[in-house]
């Protein structure tokens, strides 16, 4: 199947040398505070671009010379390998077992911006402005181009993440953990419970011979877990932490970890009591002060711990204490677990652990209670992750960050069971030593919320808007033209917003945006979450209205924990607006708004053991398609024609994909982007509405690894690279280049007008950086630009 982007060479600049040796500390008693820590202000480089090859064919991703039609894996000699060393990162016992090489061969091009010329241009969009500049291309034996000089830096950004047990933070957002220490990102992790469990610290041959005790079974578990961030921070599991005390909000203490070779690295430990089981009723627990069920939950002190005096927390005071700590750090990005996570369909049992699930809840309220309370701070961004349910969905990590993923938790489980720690408690998990991968958890890694790729969209006059949430608000960025000034962030009015905005445009020119906001009650039994959408006063207007609410599909939290997908929306051929979500039961729902603009009830679309976030897109007839994927394969239904009720749920034929899907509408039907599992190659087919749902041309494009959404927007590529840095490709038969951006979420990009496209992301920093490029043969991407301010505070 030929490519469906046309072909342009692609240049690109040098990204920063990794990180290749910790940092130190002269002086453990004048270690720095875990208060937040500027950036710096310097250059910020382009694109680079990469061609790796690797020791081990099976191990990289196949890229692609020549598309060809039904084509399911190509091979092209440019190929880009797995990325380069993490700084401080060494072999573990898995990546020798696997023989791999993991210091990489690396080939950096450089590339220059000529300055503006009369011809050939592209737009450069330039921190709160913008500017028309145009890029031509170094004669063939001129060599390689300068770099253009940059900017600024990305601001590095906070990171703080807020888990139920010490190891769901190596399980479920691991790697993106490791990528934000490796760059050097101040990293933050605070665990709620002790994680005590029955107090055995053996495996299943030992535990019957084994006598509990339960703080020590928590020091062994804490022990693990400074193993882990000091050897994915230094390359060391024995790099020497500072154990202090601090007071909380809530009346409590806390146990403050600093590493001293690299002091922005700190856990908070606020050991609380854990459930003890995954779905069975034990009030005693998160789950049961959330419901009321209890006053007070204790603490379970670890045997080590600094901390010498037990405490109780209410619900408010756990909310409290959440708060304290957000506003001690002054966190940009705020790493939560799933708090919908869902049950299963046939034993209704939780597809999580309750300590997960309501951890997240309690952290939510925290973060509401932070954005409302304490206003001077800067705006943060906020990332779910899925937890158990990773096990059963095809794995999203190729196998050489799959294996780095382990040997973190092989650290933590403390395999080697030498003394390296000197505690009588032990010095890692040895529950987890029996099967370090979990139930295939270091295979993978997916978001809950957060994957749209329709967030940046261009209006008729060429202008570009940006919808993200930050502070629980959806934040606005636009630009008024093709060379306007950009104005942003702008929060919408309404809180509560959960991660991840889709936008469509309506037949009048009106940018609509829809997502979902959560709402706590006054009960416990009240939490819920429901879509909505707020739609522009006017085209071009900086005016949107009220958010309107669409409802939900689900009757009460109880039956299915209020777990409904983030919306698909597209507008078809007859102007109908509809929204699509996923529901509790796996099964697709959605509403259509009539002539008269009222919506139509929730249909029961039907579908069975749907995963993720449904897709939608218009074909070149104005024919809806809208797509879905399970654990095997994706099915999708299509319009007969526009105005038109979807058609039956329709089986692809396409192989099993990891989370999540993209859909791009086309003349010639709506393309569909995913990865292929156990590789973060981007794969591509076309889906056709012609006699009924149709889908051709399968083809392996390649690309940098990694893991999320693709974006894809006339000849552009983009999508999250190994290394959490953002890949790019500007056309076919082009080098795959990477950023030095760090970002969360998934990218976005947008047409705008005929031969411009725009590609966005959110930093780390909870910053907006925008680059763009002419949609045509040699065409290049600009250096990233970050739009407004440093993100020091509203």
């Amino acid at each position: 199947m030929p490519d469906p982007r046309p072909g342009a060479p692609s240049p690109a600049a040098a990204l920063p040398a990794p990180r290749t040796e910790a940092q130190s500390s002269p002086d453990a008693a004048a270690l720095p505070g875990p208060e937040a820590r500027p950036g710096t202000d310097a250059a910020l480089p382009g694109p680079r671009v990469e061609a790796r090859p690797s020791p081990d064919a099976a191990a990289v991703p196949g890229p692609r010379t020549d598309a060809r039609p039904g084509a399911d894996s190509q091979s092209r000699p440019d190929a880009a390998a797995p990325p380069a060393p993490r700084a401080g990162s060494r072999p573990g016992p898995h990546s020798a077992r696997r023989g791999r090489d993991r210091h990489r061969h690396r080939l950096v091009k450089v590339v220059a911006l000529c300055a503006a010329t009369a011809a050939g241009g592209m737009l450069v969009l330039r921190g709160n402005e913008a500017f028309a500049g145009l890029v031509s291309p170094a004669s063939p034996d001129a060599g390689p181009l300068a770099a253009a000089a940059a900017h600024e830096n990305p601001d590095p950004g906070r990171v703080l993440q807020i888990v139920a047990h010490p190891d769901d933070d190596l399980y479920f957002m691991n790697p993106d953990l490791r990528y934000s220490i490796t760059a050097g990102h101040p990293v933050t992790s605070v665990y709620l419970t002790s994680g005590e469990a029955d107090g055995i610290n053996a495996g299943a041959a030992k535990t019957a011979s084994t006598a509990p005790d339960k703080p020590a079974y928590a020091e062994a578990r804490q022990n693990g877990i400074r193993a882990a961030y000091a050897k994915m921070a230094t390359g060391d599991r024995r790099s020497a932490w500072k154990r202090t005390v601090i007071p909380t909000d809530g009346g409590g203490r806390a146990e403050l970890d600093v590493l001293v070779a690299r002091p922005e690295v700190n856990l908070v430990w606020l050991q609380m009591r854990e459930a003890g089981n995954v779905y069975a009723d034990r009030p005693d627990s998160l789950h049961g002060l959330w419901d009321g069920r209890v006053e007070r939950l204790e603490s379970v002190l670890a045997s080590g711990t600094p901390v010498r005096q037990p405490y109780t927390y209410t619900r408010e005071q756990v909310v409290r204490t959440l708060l304290g700590v957000l506003e001690r750090y002054r966190p940009t990005t705020v790493r939560l677990q799933d708090p919908t996570p869902g049950r299963h369909a046939d034993t209704r049992r939780y597809t999580d652990h309750q300590d997960h699930m309501y951890g997240a809840r309690f952290a939510q309220a925290a973060l509401a209670a932070y954005a409302k309370e304490v206003k001077d701070r800067p705006h943060f961004a906020v990332q779910n992750y899925l937890g158990y349910l990773n096990g059963s969905l095809p794995s999203s990590l190729d196998p050489v960050e799959a294996g780095e993923k382990l040997d973190i938790l092989d650290t933590y489980a403390w395999l080697d069971q030498s003394d390296h720690c000197g505690s009588e408690a032990g010095c890692g998990d040895l529950k987890v030593a029996d099967h370090p991968a979990g139930n295939n958890w270091t295979r993978s890694i997916n978001y809950a919320r957060g994957t749209s790729t329709s967030w940046l969209t261009s209006d008729r006059d060429h202008g570009l808007w940006a919808f993200k949430v930050l502070d629980g608000q959806v934040a606005v960025w636009h630009r008024a033209g093709l060379i306007g000034a950009w104005s942003g962030p702008r929060l919408l009015p309404g809180t509560g917003m959960d991660p991840g905005i889709s936008t469509a445009t309506l037949p009048d020119g009106r940018i609509a945006a829809f997502g979902t906001r959560t709402a706590f009650g006054a009960r416990p039994a009240d939490y819920t979450r429901e879509v909505v959408m707020a739609v522009q006063r006017a085209p071009g207007s900086e005016e949107f209205g009220p958010w309107e609410s669409l409802g939900t599909p689900e009757t009460a939290d109880e039956e299915w924990t209020s777990d409904i997908s983030a919306p698909a929306v597209s507008v078809d051929g007859a102007g109908q607006p509809a929204v699509y979500v996923r529901d509790g039961a796996h099964t697709l729902r959605g509403r259509v708004r009539a002539a008269d603009g009222g919506w139509g009830p929730w249909l029961r679309l039907g579908g069975d053991g749907l995963t993720g976030n449904p897709v939608t897109a218009v074909d070149g007839a104005g024919r809806r398609v809208v797509l879905a994927g399970t654990a095997r394969t994706v099915v999708g239904w299509v319009q007969p024609r526009p105005g038109a009720p979807l058609g039956p749920v329709t089986a692809t034929g396409l192989p099993d994909t990891a989370l999540p899907l993209t859909a791009q509408g086309g003349p010639t039907g709506v393309r569909l982007w995913f990865r292929k599992p156990g590789s973060g190659n981007v794969r591509t087919a076309l889906v056709t509405a012609d006699g009924g749902l149709r889908v051709s041309g399968l083809t392996d494009l390649g690309g940098l690894s990694g893991f999320g959404a693709v974006t894809a927007s006339g000849h552009l590529l983009a999508g999250r690279a190994a290394g959490g840095q953002l890949g790019s490709e500007v056309g076919p038969g082009r080098p795959w280049e990477r950023s030095p951006l760090m970002f969360v979420g998934s990218p976005s990009s947008t047409t705008t007008g005929r031969n411009m496209v725009s590609l966005a992301v959110v930093g780390l920093d909870a910053r907006l950086y925008v680059t763009s490029s002419q949609d045509a043969p040699d065409a290049y991407l600009a250096p990233w630009q970050p739009v407004g301010p440093r993100n020091t505070g509203p």
